[in-house]
């Protein structure tokens, strides 16, 4: 199985995971590289995965119809190009031969979905999380109609999955998010280390991405929300407590205004 980022707009990611000839594509927010990429290798386009509704990641949905010979995926309760099959948490779904479970992970948007590799492929590889935009590398998306709390709860549900998983997030912000990592949590070696294989990877024209959930648990602030020097950090900018709500709160609010 062949996963590739597919780069769109100034900088997202369209995951293709690809058998050789069947593909199925992830959060596409433009048909143009999706159908040059299955002209190029010669790929059946048989299926969508949808994470949630923002137009950068569901604008080339219906586009891509003419060349789709499978179904759209999609989160039951937000608003998604038709027809779409609705998802929740604990359905599970085919891709390609793979297992996968859908898990509910609201804070970006009301109704936002992920996508988690339920059991093993046909070789090694390591298990796959489509994530969307609820979490980054090194970050994690704005509240536009989530609150701190359902953030916290998707965040912590993702951080338990096993540290192998490939975390395949939809925007190039790793750079971003490591220099806020940075100033909430300086001392932490292993942010400088991957911050500095990250850019290296960048001045190769190379994607950041895939992440891993367990490289996230120690480079990611939102993940680290109970650290202490994670939390100090976050009192330090106003949270309201020490709790991992208030922490999140309190960072991505932070986040909001970073430059």
């Amino acid at each position: 199985m062949n996963l590739i980022a597919l780069p769109a707009f100034a900088d997202n990611y369209i995951w293709m995971l690809h058998d050789g000839a069947r593909a199925v594509v992830v959060d596409p927010g433009d048909a143009a590289p999706v159908l040059a990429a299955l002209d190029q290798q010669r790929l059946t386009l048989a299926g969508i995965l949808v994470t949630h509704h923002h137009a950068d990641h569901v604008g080339g949905v219906t586009a891509l119809h003419p060349r789709l010979q499978g179904p759209v995926w999609g989160p039951a309760r937000e608003r998604i190009p038709q027809p779409c099959v609705p998802l929740a948490e604990g359905d599970r779904i085919e891709v390609l031969g793979l297992p996968f479970e859908v898990l509910d992970v609201p804070g970006h948007t009301a109704g936002h979905i992920a996508y988690v590799q339920a059991g093993p492929g046909d070789d090694d590889a390591a298990p796959l999380l489509f994530c969307g935009d609820t979490l980054f590398s090194a970050g994690c998306g704005r509240l536009f109609e989530g609150t701190p709390a359902q953030m916290q709860q998707s965040l912590a549900k993702l951080a338990a999955l096993p540290g192998r998983t490939r975390v395949c997030c939809t925007h190039e912000y790793t750079l971003s998010n490591l220099r806020f990592a940075a100033a909430v949590e300086p001392a932490n070696a292993r942010r400088a280390e991957h911050e500095a294989r990250c850019r290296a990877l960048r001045e190769a024209g190379r994607p950041t991405l895939p992440s891993t959930v367990s490289l996230e648990r120690e480079i990611n602030p939102f993940l680290r929300c109970a650290e202490p020097a994670v939390v100090a950090a976050a009192r330090a900018q106003g949270a309201a407590g020490d709790d991992e709500v208030s922490v999140l709160a309190a960072l991505r609010e932070w986040k909001n205004r970073f430059r």
